[in-house]
């Protein structure tokens, strides 16, 4: 039990990099544990599909060794969840090998917990057959067909199958989790240290995991100082600071609503929560709620295969093709529907995205009318194989090059390619085939765990 713990974190991506003079900073601070995530759907769902890592090898090794000199210094755990990106056991594995690796080449001792997130499918079925998976969010209704389909199928475990090994290794010193609940590490260790208030180590937990996000300017090393009814936040970098608007705008990242987060267990209420400014670079926030719900759910992340990808990439400047653009390229699909009846089917898709003229907003775009000076256009065809999206990708280059417009003066064409081949293969393509939430019996049900001493 302690009164008041020290959390450092180095980074809001494992492998992202990170000022090492900020790190041993903090470090000399006297955190009682360094928690980083390494993962996220933000890339969408390749990495789980196709069983990539979020960053480079190399870029995580660099991280990882900085890190684990803090760890064999200071004898202080390091928590990471999420590990590669997706949480996958495979990458759970690897980043314990490499952690194997560094331990003999530098002589360090140091004892590994390996947390796996891996969901079978059989128990996925049978969880649907018993009506015990929902949606999460906007996403459709789960068929047994998406089960099949999905390569891969993870969970999102929330603090506890964290907490049960810190309990069990109180000599652990790295976890590393498969696919996890973002604050779920910051919250074991709370809890471990009987700093048990879900409202405060939640919270905590949702804004630490970014990181020095929350600061002015954008950082990366923070240090939160936690207590039983607040947290206290600061960056590393004697060049940022927290702000109560920083933090307090940082919580509302990537939320539907600002004040009620869902997570494993229950429902995070900020409805009421504080931001004092301590200093002029130290917040401390309070007044988290958290709503425990009826039934213990996880969200269930799996992807299947979509099909294959190729692009074509170039610029136009006639400001009379431009002022028609949109009824051009409507033109060039329609003509290509008429030779591919595989984009009628929909077992092929053409899109172009039009970069200075609605290509981040599209039909939401409020400027519709805006006449750029140039615009880039991204031609891409997803199609069953990558032999026929090449194809078809191919076609409507050769279409947005030569097609004739009204007006048109320059008769060679006015489609500026910069790469050579025009066409490039992206490969493999995912979807999200799961992005459900399941009924577990216990918060430990679907999670397994082993110990490795280097």
């Amino acid at each position: 039990m302690k009164e008041e713990i020290k959390i450092l974190t180095p980074v809001g991506m494992f492998g992202y990099g990170f000022p090492e003079a900020d790190f041993w900073r903090g470090m000399e601070r006297g955190p009682d544990a360094i928690i980083v995530d390494a993962g996220s759907t933000d890339p969408g769902p390749y990495q789980l599909g196709l069983g990539k890592m979020i960053v480079a090898p190399s870029a995580l090794e660099r991280d990882l060794r900085v890190c684990l000199a803090g760890v064999v210094r200071a004898r202080i755990p390091l928590l990471i969840s999420s590990a590669g990106g997706p949480g996958i056991g495979a990458h759970v594995d690897a980043t314990v090998e490499m952690i194997g690796r560094i331990a003999k080449e530098t002589g360090q001792r140091l004892k590994v917990a390996a947390i796996y997130s891996d969901i079978k499918s059989e128990l996925v079925h049978e969880r649907f057959a018993q009506g015990r998976i929902v949606p999460c969010a906007s996403a459709p209704q789960l068929t047994a067909a998406d089960i099949d389909e999905s390569t891969r199928i993870v969970a999102q475990m929330g603090f506890e199958p964290i907490l049960e090994v810190l309990r069990a290794h109180p000599d652990v010193d790295v976890v590393v989790a498969g696919r996890s609940y973002d604050p779920a590490p910051f919250a074991a260790f709370c809890v471990l240290h009987g700093l048990d208030d879900p409202g405060i180590y939640w919270h905590m937990g949702k804004i630490m995991e970014c990181g020095a996000v929350c600061a002015e300017p954008k950082g990366s090393v923070i240090l939160a100082t936690i207590r039983k009814d607040s947290f206290d936040l600061e960056p590393m970098s004697t060049a940022e600071r927290c702000t109560t608007l920083s933090v307090a705008a940082h919580t509302l990242y990537e939320k539907t609503r600002p004040d009620l987060l869902a997570g494993p267990g229950g429902v995070l209420d900020l409805g009421r929560s504080r931001y004092l400014q301590l200093d002029e670079r130290t917040v401390r926030v309070s007044g988290g709620a958290f709503r425990p719900s009826p039934a213990y759910q996880v969200k269930l992340e799996g992807a299947a295969l979509a099909g294959h990808r190729t692009i074509f990439i170039g610029g136009i400047r006639d400001p009379i093709l431009i002022g028609q653009i949109d009824p051009f390229l409507q033109g060039i699909k329609a003509r290509l529907a008429a030779i591919y009846p595989e984009l009628v089917s929909g077992k092929a898709r053409l899109i172009f995205h039009i970069y200075g003229k609605n290509g981040v907003m599209g039909e939401l775009e409020p400027q519709k009318d805006f006449v750029p000076l140039e615009v880039g256009i991204l031609g891409e065809v997803t199609a069953q194989t990558q032999e026929l999206a090449h194809a078809i990708c191919s076609n409507a280059r050769i279409n947005v090059l030569h097609t004739p417009y009204p007006g048109q003066m320059a008769t060679a064409g006015n489609f500026a390619i910069p790469l050579n081949p025009p066409e490039n293969d992206i490969g493999p393509v995912c979807r999200f085939s799961l992005y459900h939430l399941m009924e577990v019996d216990s918060p430990l049900e679907p999670f397994n765990s082993r110990i490795v001493e280097f």
